[in-house]
């Protein structure tokens, strides 16, 4: 037996519906994994040098897996951070909760034979030790060896704390650098200090 003309058609629109379900469906999981994956990462330079790298340098040596917040304390770049920088830090990340805003960590602390492999390939990367200077700091040098600068993300995180961070003491240090905080706690009662262009103009890493 053959179906009529309007059978036809009703089963032509009961695929159609189906096949557009299933359009947006798989587009949401799409957009769920891409918004994950933008969420725990940022653009900035230490990215792009540990790329997909973390498992050969390791999370003992401050490697940061994805989707890292201030309160993994299971992770060594979390776990030895200077404790009131975590601190303030932790207020800062409850406070931005409400908000809808959520702190990851893209850096944290670092030991020292990863911040040279990090130095060595931005020098690599930028070709010379000049250039290189303005976004990675050897190992003698860093704050972040010491745990006492973290690389936030994404970037309504960065734009909270540029907002607010000066009431818990975090502080954006250098203008090139929107991800990377320092505690001043000063800042609580007078401001942050005006910024650095870049670490070159730092006198800490001039010592």
């Amino acid at each position: 037996m053959t179906c009529s003309g309007p059978a036809r058609r009703a089963a032509r629109r009961t695929r159609s519906t189906i096949l557009a379900a299933l359009v947006v469906v798989s587009a949401a999981l799409i957009g769920v994994l891409a918004y994950r994956t933008l969420a725990s990462s940022a653009a900035s330079p230490i990215d792009i040098l540990q790329g997909d790298r973390h498992g050969a340098l390791g999370e003992a040596d401050g490697a940061v897996p994805d989707g890292v917040t201030v309160f993994d304390d299971e992770i060594p770049a979390v776990a030895n951070l200077d404790h009131e920088l975590l601190a303030a830090l932790r207020q800062a990340a409850t406070d931005a909760a409400h908000d809808g805003v959520e702190f990851f960590v893209n850096s944290g602390w670092r030991s020292p034979a990863y911040q040279e492999q990090l130095h060595h390939e931005a020098v690599s990367e930028y070709g010379s030790e000049e250039e290189a200077a303005r976004w990675v700091a050897t190992a003698d040098k860093s704050l972040h060896v010491s745990g006492d600068a973290v690389d936030i993300g994404p970037s309504d995180a960065t734009a909270w704390l540029s907002k607010h961070g000066a009431e818990y003491g975090l502080c954006q240090i250098y203008r090139n650098e929107p991800w990377h905080y320092e505690l001043r706690p000063e800042a609580i009662d007078d401001g942050c200090p005006p910024m650095y262009a870049d670490p070159t103009h730092d006198p800490r890493m001039q010592q």
